[in-house]
């Protein structure tokens, strides 16, 4: 058949307050035009993020009602970490509340403060997303990106455009040599439009690695739909199972940080998974002292439960065949509006070219954040900018640096929206871009020193 149903059937329902253009308008300018500090309810169609956002099965409700909630060595732990272990093959496994204390933990006892090199210290991957940059930076480390060309034209189509360029990879080590704490390689990768990662290009940057003596790390929140790419698109894959592939690819990193509320289809948890005895005990240290016991890690019993029932049912091959055709769904509706957008779709999210889609207003004006603003006016949709906002800076003459992409990232919660909803949000992005000459820019008002989209304060220009 031609049309991939939802491989599940809904009983249980939220209702959605409708909202008009007036209210909207009133709630983002008391929100400081920022759509993080909108109220949930005042949201028609959420696509902010799909982090946490999945609609959970039966069969993890059924899982949270025989969590075990012991405080030390409880049953839910061991079966959570059984699960991981058939996953990933690692022997130690560190459950975390979500992904970024896992980062937080990782890049904390990686940090070496009394090492001769400390203050040169660098970590390389495809595309940091803002949470792992914020928490290497907050060490006194840096992050460099190293994207394939490919990855930075939003309408060039390749189907690894997530890659790391290998060429640059081996340059990086070469020219910071001791100063690498790590190679991170984000699957699927979320900063550079939810696109995936070949399985020779994540093999090819392993060697690398330990080639230098560098840990390789896998930030694998989206691994499921990474594992789904390959099997689609990459020669030598397509009579694996989703599974298998995701064996494989964590059978060549040394370390994984993961959040669960992705590809876990949990709405919390995480872990931090490694094969090193040293760092491991380093990292259940640092865990007691941040987030709890080693075995439950700042979550409940019934969390765990719900990971690992969510851990095995992100690998069934149905259910990743209308996941990914959901997001194409959107990208081919758009793409036919002439909406500019990253092709081909990615794994979780369709992200519109706010610097193609606005091309009037400069990167110092915040392109996609005026776009994701007129979104939320027009139609009630949320989504989140991943541009000037997130990773802009000011260099030391006190101009504005942009990132390489001006995005707005429409990320789609599992197993919520349905088709209708999909197309309400086509109509939406297609009638703004049609109005789109009309937008001005915006100038910021109030940011924090970290993760400052979170929580800034902007204006109209």
């Amino acid at each position: 058949m031609k049309t991939i149903i939802e491989p599940f059937r809904i009983k249980s329902v939220e209702p959605i307050r409708m909202t008009e253009r007036p209210e909207r308008t009133k709630l983002l300018e008391e929100a400081g035009l920022n759509l993080f500090l909108l109220n949930a309810d005042d949201v028609i169609i959420d696509l902010l993020t799909d982090s946490g956002t999945s609609s959970m099965s039966a069969m993890q409700w059924a899982a949270i009602m025989k969590g075990d909630e012991s405080y030390a060595g409880s049953r839910s732990y061991h079966e959570f970490e059984q699960e991981v272990r058939n996953l990933t093959g690692f022997e130690f496994v560190i459950p975390v509340h979500q992904g970024r204390a896992a980062e937080k933990i990782l890049f904390t006892v990686l940090d070496r403060p009394n090492s001769p090199n400390s203050a040169n210290a660098v970590y390389l991957g495809n595309t940091h997303f803002d949470t792992t940059r914020a928490n290497i930076e907050f060490t006194g480390a840096k992050a460099f990106d190293l994207p394939i060309p490919e990855g930075l034209v939003p309408a060039k189509r390749h189907p690894f455009k997530g890659n790391i360029d290998l060429v640059r990879l081996e340059a990086g080590l070469k020219e910071h040599s001791d100063n690498v704490r790590a190679v991170i390689l984000t699957v699927t990768n979320n900063s550079g439009g939810g696109q995936p990662v070949s399985m020779a290009n994540i093999r090819a940057a392993s060697e690398l690695a330990k080639s230098h003596g560098v840990l390789f790390v896998l930030d694998s929140c989206r691994f499921a739909e990474n594992a789904y790419f390959i099997q689609q698109r990459e020669p030598g894959f397509a009579d694996k199972s989703v599974f298998e592939i995701a064996q494989e690819m964590f059978s060549y990193a040394d370390a994984t940080t993961m959040s669960a509320k992705k590809d876990g289809l949990a709405n919390i948890g995480g872990f931090l998974a490694l094969n090193n005895s040293e760092l491991a005990m380093a990292s259940r240290n640092l865990l007691i002292l941040t987030e709890g016991f080693p075995t439950y890690g700042g979550l409940a019993g019934r969390d765990l439960e719900a990971v690992a029932q969510g851990l095995r049912e992100v690998v069934d091959e149905d259910y990743l065949r209308y996941r990914v055709r959901s997001v194409e769904y959107l990208a081919d509706k758009l793409e036919g509006g002439e909406v500019p957008l990253i092709l081909p779709a990615g794994g979780h999210a369709v992200y519109l070219d706010a610097g193609g889609f606005l091309p009037h207003i400069p990167p110092s004006q915040f392109p996609g954040q005026v776009l994701a603003n007129e979104l939320y006016l027009h139609g009630g949709v949320r989504g989140v900018e991943i541009g000037s906002v997130m990773f802009g800076k000011t260099d030391e003459t006190g101009a504005h640096v942009g990132p390489p992409m001006e995005l707005v990232r429409l990320a789609i919660p599992r197993r919520v929206y349905t088709q209708s909803h999909v197309d309400f949000v086509a109509e939406v992005v297609l009638e703004v871009f049609a109005r789109r000459e009309e937008l001005r820019g915006l100038e910021m008002t109030y940011q924090a020193p970290y993760l400052r989209h979170f929580t800034a304060r902007f204006r109209s220009i």
